[in-house]
């Protein structure tokens, strides 16, 4: 591997894992409501919310009512969303007057918004106002990812109590993640971003004279502002139509570097928190050491994959050998400020995350590169994942790992001291099948129907491609598109948003089960017989079964788009 690779890389990864335990140890103090440097300032308005909204602060939910809480909230989230898009343009930052956005389209970007899913179907700079990227798309970034935190949290409490008939108070844990964690670190990105060149004004367009005497209207807005929470909040929803690659979002390598820390550090974090809570950090580290190991495997392939390029890109020269037109690799669709490394880099990035962020035009990868991002959003993105839906969801990957090495080995399955039985079973089988259902019968649906494949810009196997990513992007939360797919269209808004909606919450409710069913157990005391899991064997076990289930599920599928495409481009075929 070239050392340019290398030292991006190695960079990366090191910087990663250098503020992973502060953002841990941050999140525990904040969560577990101690005392900090925010508290002075943050305390007084922390009373005031909870005495406007009528919280007792004090008084704890079991799992069904920090349930009902959690859903009601994100209901109310979807319907001003939408009733903001419906009434925007009698709403006031509106300079270009962007007209109200369509039911279909405004139905969908509500339930994505809501979902942390940021699906975009539309342009944001030609759609969406200023009032509206701010006060519906920016805020619900805010919510939906401290909703996300809370979940993890009531789910890590579930394994730290015993006999408990509560796992925390749903406004208190979004509150405190919104005030102490997302809103400063983001004021703190914002700042950063606006000084290496991202925008944030009020202006309106700007319309110049381009150098050939031409005129070109230049976007503006407050972009700073919503850039650093999409990349924090793992939310991924651009300002402009061209996201993370347009200029006024993603200026500088700085920024690029920055963007890509962001997107990891909370759902790295929260892996050292879970261990700091649970009492015992070392478990913690074995989910992030299984997560980093997913990840460095996934960026290898993606790398070697768009170094390779596009084996028909080539000629024969006048003594009849094969020379590659593609020399650099597949640069297609990509920044050339970027080049190919920290490219494939955002791409996995964002797509082990359930960030959907982009820098680079995924519809433009090569097949296997294309694999790559379908395949981590497919596995329930739990390299790191969402913030707190990565980690959520890992941890009931772990429960289903100990459950097999119980089976293996003829004893009741254990984790962290609480005994796995038939209701966490249930609760999990419930979790592993609700994102693959939606996926395959939604691109079922799709293929089958001429609504469906009047979206497909191109043939054959890359045509099903285009589907099957853009479902496995709204099941799992994601919200990156193979863009040769027209999916702003009645059909596509409606089933992509039942795919976004069942896919968060669907999940989300039989986790928050699962914590009050093992806050209700009993810990039971290590013996000679329990099972390790903070070791080696216990991360390659957990790896296993993680590839396992995404292996068992949607191999075939994967086979039908870009397995066969690639073994059609390598034999010399496009179709």
């Amino acid at each position: 591997m070239a050392s340019h690779i290398i030292i991006q890389i190695g960079l990366y990864l090191l910087l990663l894992l250098l503020i992973t335990k502060p953002m841990g140890l941050w999140i525990n103090t904040v969560m577990a409501g101690d005392k900090h440097f925010l508290s002075r300032i943050g305390e007084p308005l922390e009373r005031l919310f909870y005495r406007l909204a009528g919280v007792d602060s004090h008084t704890e939910m079991n799992w069904k009512a920090y349930a009902l809480a959690l859903m009601s909230f994100n209901i109310l989230g979807v319907i001003v969303v939408f009733l903001l898009q419906k009434l925007q343009l009698a709403l006031p930052l509106n300079p270009q007057q962007l007209a109200n956005i369509s039911t279909d389209s405004a139905f969908n970007t509500a339930i994505s918004f809501a979902t942390n899913t940021n699906w975009q179907g539309y342009a944001g700079e030609t759609t969406m106002s200023y009032f509206t990227q701010m006060l519906a798309l920016t805020v619900q970034n805010f919510f939906s990812a401290a909703t996300g935190i809370a979940v993890v949290i009531a789910l890590i409490r579930g394994f730290a109590r015993h006999s408990s008939q509560t796992i925390g108070n749903f406004w208190v844990d979004i509150t405190r993640s919104t005030l102490y964690l997302l809103l400063p670190v983001s004021l703190l990105l914002a700042t950063i971003f606006m000084s290496q060149g991202v925008i944030q004004n009020f202006d309106a367009y700007q319309n110049i004279t381009t150098l050939n005497n031409g005129t070109q209207t230049i976007a503006m807005g407050p972009v700073a502002s919503q850039e650093a929470i999409k990349m924090l909040g793992t939310n991924g929803g651009g300002f402009f139509n061209a996201n993370s690659a347009h200029p006024f979002e993603n200026p500088t390598a700085l920024v690029n570097l920055l963007q890509m820390l962001a997107i990891f550090v909370i759902p790295a974090g929260l892996c050292y928190a879970f261990g700091v809570m649970v009492g015992d950090r070392r478990q913690g580290w074995a989910i992030f050491s299984a997560m980093m190991l997913l990840f460095i495997a996934f960026l290898t392939v993606e790398i070697v994959a768009e170094q390779q390029g596009n084996p028909l890109l080539t000629a024969i020269d006048a003594d009849q050998q094969l020379s590659a037109l593609q020399t650099g690799g597949n640069m297609e669709g990509k920044e050339t400020r970027f080049g190919i490394v920290a490219s494939a880099l955002f791409t996995t990035i964002t797509t082990a995350a359930s960030c959907g962020a982009v820098n680079a035009m995924h519809d433009s990868l090569t097949p296997l590169g294309g694999l790559v991002p379908m395949v981590l959003m497919q596995l329930g993105e739990v390299v790191f994942g969402g913030v707190g839906s990565g980690l959520y969801t890992m941890l009931i990957y772990a429960l289903l790992a100990v459950f097999i090495a119980g089976l293996m080995i003829g004893r009741t399955p254990e984790y962290l001291g609480k005994k796995i039985e038939v209701f966490e079973m249930k609760m999990t089988a419930v979790i592993i099948l609700v994102t693959p259902l939606l996926v395959l019968v939604g691109t079922a649906i799709a293929v089958m129907s001429p609504l469906g494949t009047a979206g497909i810009a191109n043939p054959a196997a890359h045509g099903f491609s285009e589907i099957l990513y853009a479902f496995s992007s709204a099941a799992n939360n994601n919200g990156s598109a193979f863009a040769g797919l027209s999916a702003n269209t009645p059909f596509y808004n409606i089933m992509l948003a039942i795919a976004m909606w069942f896919g968060r919450f669907g999940i989300i409710i039989p986790v928050l089960a699962i914590a009050g069913s093992l806050a209700a157990k009993k810990r039971l005391q290590a013996g000679a017989g329990t099972m390790p899991t903070h070791d080696v064997l216990f991360i390659f076990l957990l790896i296993g079964t993680v590839l396992l289930i995404g292996a068992l599920t949607y191999v075939p599928a994967l086979a039908l788009g870009p397995v066969i495409e690639h073994l059609l481009l390598t034999s010399g075929s496009v179709l």
